[in-house]
This record gives C-alpha cells, structure tokens and sequence, in this order.
C-alpha cells in the first residue's frame, strides 16, 4: 500500500497498478479495497497501458478521515493521487462514487474524462425516493453509537433491501464491515444531495463539466439504476450512455475492463 497526504493532512491509502494514463476508481458507499477486490482486479487488467489507482476513501479502509466532513475534502483527496500521477486522470465511479467524479470533473481538476457506472439517481416515481431527512437520520444514528442502524437505514432506504433480507445480513460475514464505516454513508448522502428525490436533477449541477462522459449500466439491473442512467446521460452535453449486456449493479473486471480501455484509448 502507498499514501498521498489531501490538502487537510488526511492520509489517503491507495494501491497503483501499471504505468501509463491514469485511472481514479472511485468507490460508492461502504465500498473499500479490503471489501471491494474489483478495484484491483481492473487494474491489474489494465496494467500493460494505464497507471489505475484503487484507494480508499477517507474514513474507510487504509485512509484516515477529518471533521468536519465536507464534499470538498473528497475532491481534494482525489486531486492529491491525480497530483501523484502527474498528469491529468481518466475518474471511473461506482454508484454513489460517480456522482463524486462528476462533482471532482466539475471542480477542476486536471480530468481527461469520467466514467459512471449506474449513478443513484431518481427523477420520476420508479421507485420511492429517498427521505428528506435521509442525512440528518444516518447522523443522529452515528452520534448515538448507533451504526448498525445507520446501516439498516441505508440499505433499506437507498438499497431498497427488503427488512427481512437485511436480517438476513446481519448474520453473514458482510455486516461486520459496513457497520464499520456506517459513518461514512451520511458522506456519501450528502454527494448525492437531491438526486435521489424524485424530482429533476438541477439544472446547474455538473454544468461545468466539459469532458467527455461515459454512462454505463446493465442490461439486467433494476429499472430505477437504468433510468437513473439515462437521466445522467440526458443531462450532460458531452456524456454517452451504454448499456452492458447481462450486468446489474455490478459487473466483473474481465467485463468491465475492456470497456474502459476502450473509452481510455
């Protein structure tokens, strides 16, 4: 593992992968390296043209965190690995992530290109929109030592896990990690903001992103996450929306790699 220092001392671990053009990918919410092998994978695959950097974002995994949290900070840890890199990084976000990368392009710093994969975004009634106080909730758990509740919230509420499935969660080896870093989560709420409310994304968000975007999602997820991604699509001048055969909400890297080799080249 190496670290980069962000602009308010945070430490921010990360594993690289290959030379060449660099690749940012950019977890969504809970995910980090020791949970999320995918990241590494991609890279690895991608290793003989591009530099691909699998990190952790602030507060989970190898990174540390500062309060107060602020969306700014997690754009300023990703210019410090785009600093590292030295030259201008192609940004790949999951979920929650993407919306991170277009908020990073949109900022300024030094993207070539940014590629989303199913960003959580809500626009009509497909589904229920997530509630008005979704953030305020998820801190009031944290702040009371409650972060399996927070995590419940989030999957019950964003994920849409039925209840009875998220019992199902808790006994299996995958709820300890998530209830972890729940804190994180109200983080990833506060990048979403109103995309997942049900109305139109606004028209200014992301109006300065002026690179070209990749918009991806699967051809078998569920139909909110695939009008999420159209919507994204519409929304930006410069964006292109493709749909992977067979894929949900997530893929494998010997599928997705190629996908965006081929955008990189």
């Amino acid at each position: 593992m190496s670290t980069v220092t962000s602009a308010d001392g945070t430490t921010i671990g990360y594993e690289a992968y290959g030379e060449g053009r660099p690749l940012v990918l950019i977890d969504g919410a809970t995910a980090h390296r020791a949970v999320n092998p995918l990241n590494a994978e991609v890279g690895k695959l991608l290793s003989d043209e591009f530099r691909t950097y699998a990190y952790d974002r602030r507060g989970r995994g190898e990174s540390t965190d500062t309060a107060p949290y602020a969306i700014q900070r997690e754009i300023e840890d990703i210019g410090a690995l785009i600093e590292d890199a030295g030259q201008p990084a192609i940004l790949f976000g999951w979920s929650s992530g993407s919306l991170l990368a277009l908020d990073a392009a949109a900022a300024g710093l030094p993207v070539a290109g940014v590629v989303l994969f199913e960003p959580p975004v809500v626009v009509d009634d497909v589904r229920p929109p997530l509630p008005s106080d979704y953030v305020e909730q998820l801190d009031a758990y944290v702040a009371a030592g409650r972060r399996d509740k927070a995590a419940e919230l989030f999957m019950t509420a964003a994920a849409m896990v039925p209840p009875e499935a998220v019992e199902g969660m808790k006994q299996s080896p995958y709820w300890a990690p998530v209830e972890e870093i729940a804190h994180t989560i109200a983080y990833d709420g506060r990048i979403m903001g109103t995309t997942m409310s049900g109305n139109p994304l606004p028209e200014d968000r992301w109006a300065d992103v002026k690179v070209p975007v990749l918009v991806l999602y699967g051809d078998q997820t569920w139909p909110a996450l695939s009008a999420g991604a159209q919507a994204v699509a519409a929304h930006l001048p410069a964006a292109t929306l493709r749909a992977i055969p067979g894929e949900n909400h997530s893929t494998e890297a010997a599928t997705l790699a190629p996908v965006l080799r081929e955008f990189l080249t």
